[in-house]
Parts: structure tokens; sequence; C-alpha cells
């Protein structure tokens, strides 16, 4: 069996081992969301602006806080947390919050909570406690990839009848990932990947009619311009508009005057070229990376698989939101719904991200823990 040896802390010795320096890199990116909903609004913090500060704040004590608790009880935690998200996806199936023709969201009151979003920490944090014994020996063998498929396959069949194909392809990829990085064989995701090629005749016949609107959409925007390719053809128009040096804060003419739909949420990259122009962009392509470096090097520096998978998990499902949302809105993929992390309107993606980002500093602060069988 294994067990983590108790690590008794100090709260002043936490806190000097916190990564200050994620912390800085995560408030600055929260700020470019900050100015970026401001500006979506016409210059008001009402009504995208503020809830993001006041959702931020909440969510940074939280962060902390999930970064304070010793790495152990997480790792005790964690299949009563997989199995409460399995939970909660089961209820908003039975009685969840529909909008936007899908069924994905329960009604807390004060907030639409999301669960398949949190489901995607659930689940790294389930395979890293399953690859935290495990050896490259062990991972090569099917009958150990047993307990990782059923981990992914489970979330994934209950938010595919939401319906969410874009939330679903991230737990698949996320998690693939980790069995990746575990060690499994490379023939099995080859194989995997020419038989998802074989299949795609067979899916498309299971796809909903806007799904495979978005695919061909995807392949020939210029085809309805003012209907399904209206979204997409607006986004490139903005970012090219925007330049070099872009059209300067308050001042982009697609975003303001409407062109560009849902600019406060999965097209908000494209309001923060069209007014920063290439620089603006890649300054904030910069900081995401950076964020991303910071989470490999606390994986790298943990002395424990647990830690080591968790941290690396939480960088790749990062990682798959930036680039997703960015190649989406610049027309290198199909439009699949994916928010970009602390900068789109979101409370549920905001959530899951300071959660992720708690547990990879908790995987730092503690990474020295002993592991004993």
């Amino acid at each position: 069996m294994v067990m983590f040896i108790e690590d008794d802390m100090r709260l002043s010795q936490r806190l000097a081992k916190m990564n200050w320096w994620l912390i800085f890199l995560i408030c600055a990116l929260a700020s470019v969301g900050l100015a970026s909903l401001y500006s979506a609004a016409g210059g008001s913090m009402e009504p995208w602006a503020s809830r993001h500060l006041m959702r931020f704040g909440i969510g940074m004590f939280g962060m902390t806080i999930i970064a304070m608790i010793d790495i152990k009880w997480w790792y005790r935690l964690t299949w009563p947390i997989y199995f409460l998200g399995l939970a909660m996806l089961v209820f908003v199936e039975i009685k969840g919050h529909v909008g936007m023709g899908a069924q994905r969201w329960i009604n807390l009151g004060f907030m639409q909570l999301q669960p398949s979003e949190l489901m995607k920490i659930a689940v790294i944090m389930a395979l890293a406690r399953h690859f935290h014994g495990s050896t490259p020996e062990q991972a090569r063998r099917l009958s150990f990839l047993i307990v990782p498929a059923l981990v992914i396959i489970a979330p994934v069949g209950l938010v595919l009848l939401q319906p969410d194909l874009g939330t679903s392809l991230m737990i698949v990829m996320a998690g693939g990932a980790m069995v990746f990085m575990a060690g499994a064989p490379v023939w099995l995701f080859i194989g995997g990947m020419v038989l998802v090629a074989i299949s795609i005749p067979i899916a498309w016949q299971f796809l909903h009619d806007y799904q495979k609107q978005r695919v061909m959409t995807f392949l020939n925007p210029e085809s309805d311009p003012l209907g399904a390719g209206y979204h997409i053809t607006q986004s490139k128009i903005a970012i090219g508009s925007g330049g070099i040096e872009g059209k300067g804060f308050l001042k982009g003419s697609q975003s303001h005057l409407n062109f560009l739909p849902e600019k406060q949420t999965d097209f908000i990259f494209t309001l923060w070229v069209e007014e920063w122009g290439l620089l603006g962009g890649l300054g904030l392509l910069a900081l995401l990376l950076l964020i991303f470096a910071v989470g490999l090097r606390t994986a790298l520096r943990c002395k424990h698989n647990f830690g080591r998978y968790l941290a690396l998990g939480v960088s790749v499902n990062f990682s798959l939101y930036v680039f997703i949302n960015i190649a989406m809105v610049m027309g290198l993929i199909p439009v699949v719904g994916a928010p970009l992390p602390l900068v789109s309107y979101g409370g549920t993606s905001m959530l899951a991200a300071l959660i992720g980002f708690g547990l990879m500093m908790a995987c730092g602060i503690y990474r020295h823990s002993k592991v004993t069988r």
C-alpha cells in the first residue's frame, strides 16, 4: 500500500514555499481578462468586469486554501472527489438547467455551476493517483490501463449526453496525455488515432445538426458568411484589422459595433488582438506560455509521482484550453466553445482553473513529501 509520511509544516513555512511567481502571473492574466471585459462592455465594469473581479478574488482565496492543504489529503480524497463529480454529471442529466439548447448546468441560485469543467480536474487527480505507484513497465501493460480507460470514458459518456462534444474531447485529450506521460506504449496512441480516423464516417451520423454545421463552417466559412460562418468570419476580420499595434484600448470597431458575437467569452482573444494588435497578442501568448512553463517546472521538481503527474496534468489541461480557444478564433479548428482561462467571462471555468492552480502549488509546497509502501 502506498501512503504519504505525515509532513507537519508550519503556516509560515507553507507561505514561504508558495509559488509567488505563479501567483503574479495568474493575477496578470486575470488583469488582461478584466481589461478586456471592461472594454467589451464599452468602458464599463458592468455587467462582466465587476463579476469577473469578484469571482477572481473569491477564487484566489480558495486557491490559497487548497495550496496550503497537505498533498496527502488530496491524495486520499481523490476518489471521493472523482465520484462526486460523476454524481453531479448524473444530476445534470436528470435535473440540470437548460441553456442555449444544452443541459449542462446546475442552478445554485448565485451561479450556474457546470460540473463538466470541474470533472476535468477530478479526472486528472484520479489518473495521477492511479499512476502514483506505477512504473513505466506497468504502464505498458494493457491490463494496467483498464482503470485509466474507465476513469476517462465514464465522464466522457455523461458529458456527451448533455451534449458537449468540445468538453468531452478536452477530457479525452488531457487524460490521454497523462496516460502517455506515464509510459503507455506509443503504438496504442497511433492505433487509437487510426481507429478514430476510420470511425469518422460512422461518428458523423451521431452528431447533432449544429455540430455538423460547425464542421462544415470550418471547412468553408465563406459558404454562409451571414449565418453559420458569421462568428469566425468576423473574428478573422477583427484580428486582421488590429494590425501590428492594434486600434487602441476601447477602440475596437468590430467589438464595439457588435459585429463580433460572444466577445466576452469564447472570442475574447479576438477583442484583445483587435485593440492591442500583433504585439499585444504575442505578449498575451508569452504570459500564457510562462504559466505553462512554471507548471512544468513544478512537476519536474516534485519528488513523488502523485504530485508530478498532478502538476503535469493541470499544466496540460491549461495548455489545451489555450490552444483550442486561440486556434478556434483564428479559424484553425471548428468552433467548440472553449473559454480562454482566467480571461473569458465565466464562473465555473475560472473556478476550475484556480482549483487546478491551487493543487499545482500544493504539489510544489509538498514536493519533498516522502512515499513509502
